[in-house]
Formats: structure tokens, C-alpha cells, sequence
């Protein structure tokens, strides 16, 4: 009797291994994680607080939706850039903050936006500081 046949690991999957770029990019992939990641850098926020944040410079841009916000936070905490405490009382007091990792990380988007001030035109975008 043969042993079973394990499944083969997607061509996909093998290349987000090795390769960190790949494995970077899906990491942080989302539409307002670094954004998030750098509204954290001064500090701990509670969700209230990263959502309104989120609209900051967002001239005419809808709303973050509560779910959208949870799940980027969500995936955030997995990925070990941010820790979430929660304080177990009620009204609910959670508090989101950068870990190691993620304090690491805030020089890179830091040069990012720099690059996108010099080549998006950043007064035409309105950054948010």
C-alpha cells in the first residue's frame, strides 16, 4: 500500500517563500495597513481613533468601513507588526500599537511617502503627516 499523495504547493505559494518581496507584499498588501502602521508610530490608538485618522487627507473618500478597519487590524496582529490589548471592560477599551517589528518598519513607509511627495506631486494628494 502506497503512502498518500500530499498535494503539491501552488508555483504561488513557493515563490512567497523564497522570495521576500513577494512575501513582503502580501504581508502589507491592503488598502489602509500602512497607513495604519504609520498612525501607530507616535503611539498607542484605540479604533475610534485609527478611523478617524484614516479619513485625515482622504478629501471626499468614503468612510472606512468598521469591517474593512477590524480586518486590516486583524491581519496586522497575525502578521506581528501591530499588538492589540484589550482591556476587558466595559465599554470595550482596545488599544492597537506598533511591535519591534512594526516600529522597524516606519523608516520604509517614511521613505515612501517621501517618494511619493517627490514624484506623486504630495501637496496635490494632500498627505497627512
Amino acid at each position: 500500500m502506497s503512502a498518500p499523495e500530499q498535494p503539491m504547493p501552488s508555483l504561488a505559494s513557493n515563490h512567497i517563500r523564497r522570495c521576500p518581496v513577494a512575501a513582503f507584499q502580501k504581508m502589507i498588501s491592503g488598502k489602509y495597513k500602512l497607513r495604519i502602521l504609520w498612525d501607530l508610530q507616535d503611539g498607542p490608538r484605540r479604533y475610534g481613533e485609527l478611523r478617524k485618522s484614516l479619513l485625515r487627507g482622504a478629501e471626499g473618500a468614503p468612510e472606512i468601513a468598521p469591517r474593512v478597519l477590524s480586518r486590516e487590524l486583524k491581519a496586522l496582529a497575525q502578521s506581528g507588526m501591530i499588538a492589540r490589548k484589550d482591556y476587558g471592560v466595559v465599554p470595550p477599551k482596545v488599544e492597537y500599537r506598533l511591535t519591534p517589528m512594526g516600529r522597524s518598519f516606519i523608516p520604509v513607509v517614511g521613505e515612501i511617502r517621501k517618494w511619493g511627495a517627490r514624484h506623486l506631486g504630495g501637496e496635490r494628494l494632500g498627505l497627512a503627516s
